[in-house]
């Protein structure tokens, strides 16, 4: 658009009230009643005359059409601007939150066990107690701080997206998650047809070893653990990858919390971890351009679906 014809097009948008909703019948008055106007002798004007005018006036809005296309892309860069920057703030928080509350943590560690140790075999057991209380907390926060720390990189490094053989990755991982399967029996059902995507390598390991550990951790007292991978392809050039288990479940009222940093739908006693394996999980998902939600029901396992761009077929 040339410098003319915003400046034609600002004048027009110029017609329009504050407040009111944009929409096209009121601009198309707006700039009928403009044209018209402007029109000397109007009412004495022959039809070709009129008619002129109502080219005129359909110019107009293609005028205000280009103009309000220009006005979104000024106002999306700027949001894209204050996304940038606010994901940046929250990034270092999350790495000075994790990083720098570190050394206070190390001394309270080290006090404790001085503690300990001054104390001797004479101690009280209730002070004993005390102690190893204070001490399983001071390890817990240290867990939080590494699950920020996690975030924190994943949200940082920069992406390299590159072809992912998902077939290739997923026995990898069960090689990795085999200390955490240990005697354990697990029936695996993986799609023999997993496509390639477009994704980081390093990141989408990442994310897959949360969703799948979360799978293996909550089948643990499953009678016949089954976890199953699938996919089916969507519009676009994007897949959909599903993950699914027949362990605990969760209750479906609470789902969206499953997401959140430090939020758990189980007790620690029953089983470990601290909660941000699937934030994480989503993070990445979402840095690829794609969602990630999970559905289930207490006793019945969980699905976790999640989308992903596949491989241009030029690279495919």
């Amino acid at each position: 658009m040339t410098h003319t014809q915003l400046q034609k097009a600002e004048l027009l948008l110029s017609l329009h009230v504050p407040g009111e909703p944009l929409i096209v019948t009121n601009v198309w008055d707006a700039i009928t009643a403009k044209v018209v106007a402007d029109a000397p002798g109007e009412q004495d004007a022959p039809v070709g005359a009129a008619l002129d005018h109502t080219r005129n006036a359909q110019a107009a809005v293609a005028i205000v059409g280009v103009a309000l296309q220009h006005q979104a892309q000024v106002q999306a860069a700027d949001l894209q601007r204050q996304l940038a920057l606010a994901r940046q703030a929250l990034e270092e928080f999350t790495y000075s939150v994790s990083h720098d509350l570190r050394a206070p943590l190390r001394h309270v560690t080290a006090y404790l066990k001085i503690i300990r140790e001054d104390l001797g075999g004479a101690a009280d057991p209730a002070i004993v107690s005390h102690l190893q209380t204070a001490g399983d907390a001071a390890a817990q926060m240290g867990r939080l701080m590494d699950g920020l720390l996690e975030l924190s990189r994943a949200g940082r490094v920069e992406l390299q997206p590159g072809r992912v053989d998902l077939p290739r990755l997923l026995d990898e991982l069960k090689d990795k998650l085999a200390p955490a399967i240990g005697e354990r029996r697990i029936l695996w059902r993986i799609s023999r047809d997993l496509p390639a995507v477009q994704a980081d390598l390093a990141l989408l390991g990442q994310m897959l070893l949360c969703v799948l550990g979360n799978a293996v951790k909550y089948t643990r007292h499953a009678e016949a653990a089954t976890i199953e991978v699938g996919w089916r392809a969507l519009a676009g050039g994007w897949c959909e990858l599903h993950i699914q288990d027949n362990g605990a479940g969760f209750d479906a009222r609470f789902a969206d919390k499953l997401f959140r940093v430090f939020q758990r739908l189980h007790s620690s006693k029953q089983y470990d971890g601290i909660g941000t394996g699937l934030a994480l999980a989503r993070l990445i998902v979402e840095r690829h351009g794609g969602t990630i939600r999970a559905a289930g029901e207490v006793g019945s396992g969980c699905r976790v679906s999640l989308t992903l761009p596949l491989v241009p077929c030029a690279l495919a």
